[in-house]
């Protein structure tokens, strides 16, 4: 990308992302600069990091102006600097859909800059750079657009394609770990608007994919559009089976785990998270990622256990759909949970309830164990 200057920071101080992704190897706030006959800014970053972004901007530009700031997605982290750079270039004009404008006054109060208002298959011509321009709304909020360089056939993605973690982070997972987690903490409840501005993109040569969060993606591209086809049609991306778990006094936890040895030993790969300990965020994350499911709980207070609640209603909320369902649970007197967890996952599209439910009562047994070999047979 010969014209396309990347003008970004990281972020090493936050530890929350929206105040609840925990991000140990911290985030990007991406931002590119296309210089041509015409400069053109996508994007600023966090307010916390104006005056770090406008230096980067300064020193690419090397004695130019910006004449243009496209707004792919209002939301703060993106646009927080926006002030910033009208104070800066009094003369930019700012470009983008008319809802991001309102969403602008309702941010930030009205900025005195021109403003270009663009919808669906726009154009701006930078000289050799067109620009056109591809609403993606809902993904994921409702303002945001994609921007599609033809010339350079550099697609500026907004949200989409992004992932955690600062851009000097060396992740020895790659990509998809961080942008799966990303993605299903934050776009996942939007995959049909997902679907529908792939379609947009389908017909489109992408030799880049420039997101406002994580690394440029610049080789093998089929793999990030059909990662992110599967994943927003809710397909499993791999075979396996997820045992969320939540337990009080570790017996619960105890039968999640003589369920994995035994489905181990069918030569399939389990892994159990412990709800109680584990990140609820990664929970979510393999939730979608595998092709079958048990959920494990102790009854407490007639329902199930709070951090099993939040993250069934967590899965709820994002659409969860299309896997193979096992419950296990716990109680010591009057065992409730997998009816209270069944009744809450009705609202989900798509569930092939297995029809064996585990039951403890107090810890596992003969009875018990005997059900877990059952159930992993039906999950085999």
């Amino acid at each position: 990308m010969k014209d396309v200057l990347y003008v970004g920071v990281d972020d090493h101080e936050i530890e929350l992302f929206e105040g609840q992704f925990p991000v140990e190897n911290g985030m990007s706030y991406n931002s590119y600069l296309i210089m041509d006959e015409k400069t053109c800014l996508m994007d600023s970053v966090d307010k916390h990091f104006s005056e770090e972004w406008l230096n980067n901007v300064s020193k690419a530009l090397n004695g130019r102006s910006v004449d243009y700031l496209v707004i792919s997605h209002m939301e703060p982290d993106h646009s927080g600097s926006v002030v910033a750079f009208c104070n800066k270039y009094p003369n930019a004009t700012l470009v983008s859909t008319d809802k991001s404008f309102k969403f602008l006054n309702q941010f930030y109060g009205e900025v005195k800059n021109n403003k270009l208002v663009v919808k669906e298959g726009d154009n701006l011509s930078l000289c050799k750079h067109n620009l056109k321009f591809v609403m993606a709304p809902m993904v994921h909020w409702p303002e945001v657009m994609f921007t599609y360089d033809e010339y350079e056939k550099v697609l500026f993605s907004a949200d989409a394609f992004g992932k955690f973690g600062s851009l000097d982070y060396d992740d020895p997972e790659g990509w998809a770990c961080e942008a799966r987690r990303y993605y299903f903490g934050i776009v996942g409840k939007y995959g049909a608007q997902v679907q529908a501005v792939l379609k947009k993109l389908a017909n489109i040569e992408v030799k880049a994919i420039c997101p406002l969060h994580g690394p440029i993606l610049d080789s093998d591209l089929d793999y990030y559009l059909k990662t992110y086809d599967t994943w927003s049609k809710y397909e499993a991306e791999s075979k396996g089976v997820f045992i969320p778990t939540a337990s009080v006094y570790g017996n619960t936890l105890d039968a999640a785990n003589c369920l994995k040895e035994k489905l181990e030993a069918k030569g399939i790969k389990a892994i159990v998270c412990d709800l109680n300990n584990d990140s609820m965020t990664e929970a979510f994350e393999d939730a979608f990622r595998y092709d079958r499911i048990v959920f494990a709980s102790v009854t407490y207070n007639g329902t199930i256990f709070p951090s099993m609640n939040t993250f069934i209603d967590g899965l709820v909320e994002r659409g969860y759909q299309n896997k193979k369902v096992g419950f296990i649970e716990n109680g010591t007197w009057a065992p409730m949970a997998a009816k209270v967890m069944n009744e809450k996952l009705s609202k989900c599209k798509n569930l092939e309830i297995i029809d064996i439910v585990v039951k403890l009562v107090s810890r596992l047994d003969d009875n018990s164990i005997k059900q877990i070999e059952e159930l992993a047979n039906k999950l085999a």
